[in-house]
């Protein structure tokens, strides 16, 4: 098999190269060259002491990982590909408490839990609220846009809705929403200086919000309501979770729930004026494709990571144990072996087999219908309210490890 010819120090969780760009060409290269490939990287700096890891790039080889967590653990190292150089070790085990990064049966015990929150019809009791909020949220953009017609997307219509889900999921007072938007802001954006935001200033919002949300449980375990909440701390007989399970399942909310789907939003709308076509077909025929097509072109979480539990085998490359894995989802999900024309935007594609909501396996987005109904309520209000909407300028990129974000996109009213 041929080597991939990529530029020397080539690192696809590189903060520097995600804040311009989505690296497809030499995903491309790895998927038909080296599709399992070792990236070496200087012990420390992404803050683990080893000396890299594998690159996983085709579909395929993403959803065995995936699938076989007996093989691949999520607890090891967590499933966060790079941090600060300067965290340190215990800091990481911290974030073992999160669902995100706990391995079978732990994690089945808490995702057993905690997917009461996530059943149809639970889904369905959200969305008349969310439909009219969705509404609001474009409605009210339209009437604060400037003299020239122009407002910020980002902040004015993508981060509201997915904040209003989560925070009308788990009754969250109306006051208190933009403190969560606040602290989740701070969890992710320690890799942007723009926000000169540290390390250290991320750790103190996650646990302000963790505290928030532990007295939260704590007021529904003593006084239970007819909620969420309730639901998964004051459930007797059915098992629950303790405030502090509680606390960093909102953590892990705030992140996974809010930020992905802001994100999907935001990239949604600038594929669409880009390619005004399927903003036309979109407007005229509201295709229930185009939420997934959404998904799999945004593919906010670039990628995520496991630890290999043995020696095994990987696309024919040995694995030790110990290793790191990382998986791709932004290059699985323009595998050309699974996606015809992967690189075209097509809201009417289907099947659309992407991994933008994971691998599959017992990391499987919990909160796919969730984000899937959200995409498509601020869409239709978006075709209703605004269908004549404009690019006013390029999206400005967030400097970030793993995340595909996007912190500004300019549009303009017609």
């Amino acid at each position: 098999m041929p080597c991939p010819h990529l530029s020397e120090g080539f690192d696809a969780t590189d903060p520097d190269l995600l804040q311009d760009r989505i690296p497809h060409p030499e995903f491309a290269q790895l998927r038909q060259t080296a599709p399992v490939w070792w990236c070496a990287q200087p012990p420390g700096v992404t803050g683990f002491a080893d000396e890299g890891y594998w690159a996983v790039t085709r579909h395929a080889d993403v959803r065995y990982v995936s699938t076989h967590p007996e093989l691949f653990s999520s607890n090891e190292n967590t499933a966060v590909i790079r941090f600060n150089e300067h965290i340190s070790r215990d800091q990481i085990e911290v974030q073992k408490l999160i669902m995100l990064n706990m391995d079978p049966p732990e994690h089945s015990r808490v995702r057993q839990i905690v997917q009461r929150g996530f059943t149809p019809r639970a889904i369905r009791s959200l969305e008349t609220a969310l439909r009219d909020r969705a509404r609001a949220i474009v409605e009210e953009a339209k009437a604060a846009a400037d003299e020239g017609g122009g407002f910020d997307f980002v902040t004015k219509v993508a981060v509201e809705l997915p904040l209003q889900a989560i925070a009308e999921l788990i009754g969250v007072p109306q006051e208190d929403r933009a403190r969560i938007f606040d602290w989740s802001n701070k969890m992710v954006a320690y890799d942007d200086p723009e926000y000169a935001i540290t390390e250290e200033i991320g750790a103190e919002a996650a646990m302000e919000l963790i505290g928030y949300s532990m007295n939260l449980a704590a007021a529904r375990k003593e006084c239970p309501a007819k909620d969420i909440v309730s639901q998964l701390v004051a459930a007797e007989g059915q098992g629950n979770l303790s405030s502090d399970e509680f606390g960093f399942f909102v953590l892990l909310l705030a992140v996974a729930g809010n930020e992905t789907t802001r994100n999907a939003i935001s990239h949604g709308m600038h594929a669409f004026l880009t390619h005004p076509d399927q903003w036309e077909l979109y407007k005229r025929e509201r295709p229930a494709t185009a939420a997934e097509e959404i998904v799999r072109w945004a593919t906010p979480v670039v990628s995520f990571q496991r630890t290999a539990t043995q020696d095994t085998e990987l696309g024919g490359q040995q694995i030790r144990k110990g290793d790191r894995i990382g998986l791709f989802y932004s290059s699985a999900n323009n595998d050309p072996e699974v996606f015809e024309n992967p690189e075209t935007f097509d809201i009417t594609r289907d099947p659309n087999p992407h991994l933008g909501f994971g691998g599959g396996g017992p990391h499987f987005c919990l909160g796919k219908s969730l984000a899937i109904k959200e995409i498509e309520l601020i869409f239709e209000a978006l075709a209703d309210e605004l269908p004549g909407l404009t690019l006013a300028g390029d999206p400005r990129r967030l400097r970030a490890a793993w995340l595909n974000g996007i912190k500004e996109l300019r549009v303009r009213v017609a």
